[in-house]
């Protein structure tokens, strides 16, 4: 299946492609928002993307636009660090899983398709499969009730320790078998959709990963930049509302994901040019499913200093570094 870039002329519009002037795409993926926005004006684009699946992608982009295109292979956490901190015109992300990986069995993103229970962005590190494994109960409850919100995630939970007792749960197509059997199916949506869901974020690290690029997009723009951000889920909307929101001076208070603004201490370093994020219009959402979902929103960077970082996002949830102590 060929990847369809979600809300793309939205995202044009936002983005500004203007001659001269350097943007960066901390998602690349298939380097569908690249080569639009390459194809715009005559300008240059860093591509960033830490799996390495997606080299492919980028050398045909590089043959085409030569020195306009280059790519770094790496979290969009770190698109601050790519330029050597020198600031740039505009940011995109493009937030969680992408179709290019949900639909490759190898993989293990999607209970679709049986294949190795994996789930890893960067082919690195602990899999999935490592989770279910490994991992306490009442871990394992917590996960799929935060990252997945699942409302039955202590079932979930039971039902898996009660099987790996048994056998190991390799595949996708086991895990979500297991989670039919404790939850039933009712209305549309699998059983296994939550949990699966949960691990991918948990594995993937990607709400961390989220509110640490928003706060590197922050200390990267120029003023004037455009930081434009289409997330797919409530918990990566609500983090980048919060973030923007805050950042403009709309709200003064802590939220569940950011730490509590200081009295008058941070001036607004964005500007809302739309306080509602933008969905997919009639015609997208009949050619293409996936934008359903999708959400944008945007901010133009303004001239004041970076407010203080803190990226101790969700702090009383079990992190990755907790799973890698367990693997023997």
């Amino acid at each position: 299946m060929s990847h369809i870039p979600v809300l793309l002329d939205e995202i044009l519009a936002a983005i500004l492609p203007t001659s001269g002037e350097t943007y960066i795409d901390g998602t690349f993926g298939a380097g569908g928002y690249s080569a639009a926005i390459l194809q715009s004006a005559s300008c240059k684009l860093i591509g960033l993307d830490r799996d390495p699946r997606v080299r492919p992608h980028a050398e045909r982009l590089a043959a085409e636009f030569g020195e306009k295109f280059s790519f770094v292979r790496t979290e969009f956490s770190k698109l601050d660090q790519v330029t050597n901190n020198v600031p740039v015109d505009g940011v995109v992300l493009d937030i969680g899983v992408s179709s290019m990986q949900l639909d490759e069995d190898i993989r293990g993103f999607s209970f679709m398709r049986d294949g190795p229970l994996d789930m890893r962005m960067p082919s690195a590190g602990p899999s999935a499969s490592d989770a279910v494994k490994y991992m306490s109960r009442n871990d394992l409850e917590r996960i799929f009730k935060v990252y997945g919100e699942e409302r039955r995630a202590r079932r979930c939970a039971d039902f898996i320790v009660r099987v790996r007792e048994e056998k190991p749960i390799e595949t996708t197509g086991a895990l979500a078998n297991i989670l039919a059997s404790a939850l039933g199916q009712s209305g549309k949506r699998h059983p296994a959709t939550r949990v699966f869901q949960a691990l991918r974020i948990f594995i993937n690290d990607e709400l961390g990963e989220l509110v640490r690029g928003l706060l590197a997009a922050e200390r990267i723009l120029k003023p004037g930049g455009r930081l434009v951000v289409v997330s797919f889920h409530s918990l990566e909307d609500r983090i980048v509302k919060s973030f923007l929101r805050r950042r403009s001076g709309e709200v003064k208070g802590g939220s569940r994901y950011l730490p509590p603004q200081a009295a008058n201490e941070n001036q607004p370093s964005f500007i809302l040019q739309k306080r509602a994020g933008t969905g997919a219009g009639k015609d997208e959402l009949g050619a293409n499913p996936r934008a359903r979902s999708a959400r944008l929103r945007t901010g133009v960077r303004t001239n004041a200093k970076p407010w203080p970082q803190d990226d101790n996002l969700l702090a009383n949830i079990p992190g990755l570094d907790v799973l890698e102590e367990l693997i023997p």
